[in-house]
Formats: C-alpha cells, structure tokens, sequence
C-alpha cells in the first residue's frame, strides 16, 4: 500500500467545494492564511481515504512452505480514522491476531496493511472491526481469531457531550478463541 490516493479524486470539484465552504463560513479563501487551504484539504482527505482502493486478496497472500500453526497476535497496532457522521477524527489501536487454518500465514506487516486500510476510510469503529473480523476470514480462513480496537472519538470529545479521553473498546472473537480468548484481547 502506498501513501498515494489509490481512488480518483476530482481536484477541481474538492478544492471548489472547501473553497465554498470557507465562504460559507464568513472566511476569504483568497487571504493570504487560507489560499492554498483548498489544495491542502484536498491532499489531506486523498490520503485519508486512500483505503478504499485497498485490494485485500493482494495483501493477504499466504506465504509459502509449511509453517507451524501457532497464535499470531499484533497487539498495539496504531490508527487513525474518519467518522463517518461528523468527518472527524479517532484514532487509537487495534490488537488483531489468528490461529492459522486452512487459509495459511500471512507475513507481518499485511496484518497493519488490513489496518490500515478500513481505518483509510470514513468509519465507524464497531464496523472497522468487523470488516478486519471479515477480512481474516475470508482470506486466511483461521481456526481462531480476534479484532479488538481501542478508540478515542474527537466527535465525542470535542461536541455534543464533550467528554474528552474517554476510550471506546470493540472486541470480536471467533473459532478457538470465542470462549477463551487469548490474554492480549481480555481488557
């Protein structure tokens, strides 16, 4: 995956709109603080929803020979996302991991990759979850697995209630592990 928008973007159509928008807002677009706002804001959201060009049968290619089928468990993962209702941020982490099946091992790295590429996309946290639930699924079928993420919300924290800090955990479990989960998904 690369730090470049992998979906179209219509430049002329994003930087007209943040253009209007600052007008909307009593603000000169033309001023010498916001006259390449428009250009930055539309750099800023090709990045942010970059995951949606994310070809998730790419990323989660089995590696090759026989490996042991031990737990795999990436704990700590960082993102950040985009709500989906107010365009605002959350960001926190995510703690994903599988007890390889059918489907084989996938190196390290295209785990953050799955990530990353649900977090690059407007959201909500409990379907972010479920779409990496989904995506282990499909694509390793594992005899185990488990998604947790751990999330601050700014659309939470700075309007309607106002109550900063407070963190929102989602935990899937499946296979194995749906009874008796492995210690880094417990809270």
């Amino acid at each position: 995956m690369t730090d470049q928008p992998s979906v179209p973007i219509d430049r002329a159509a994003s930087e007209a709109a943040v253009r209007a928008l600052l007008l909307s807002f009593g603000l000169d677009p033309d001023g010498p603080e916001l006259k390449d706002t428009p250009a930055r804001v539309t750099d800023f959201w090709g990045e942010r929803l970059a995951g949606y060009g994310v070809d998730l049968s790419a990323e989660l290619k089995p590696l090759p020979g026989d490996l042991a089928p031990v737990p795999v468990i990436l704990d700590r993962i960082p993102f950040v996302s985009t709500c989906e209702h107010h365009l605002a941020p959350f960001e926190g982490h995510a703690t994903i991991g599988y007890l390889p099946g059918a489907g084989g091992t996938v190196g390290l790295s295209k785990l953050v990759r799955v990530v990353q590429a649900y977090a690059w996309r407007l959201q909500v946290q409990e379907r972010m979850a479920r779409q990496i639930a989904d995506a282990l699924l499909t694509h390793l079928r594992p005899a185990a697995w488990g998604v947790q993420l751990v999330a601050i919300h700014t659309c939470m924290s700075h309007r309607g209630v106002k109550a900063p800090g407070v963190p929102v955990r989602t935990t899937l479990m499946g296979g194995a592990w749906e009874a008796n989960p492995p210690a880094p998904f417990r809270a």
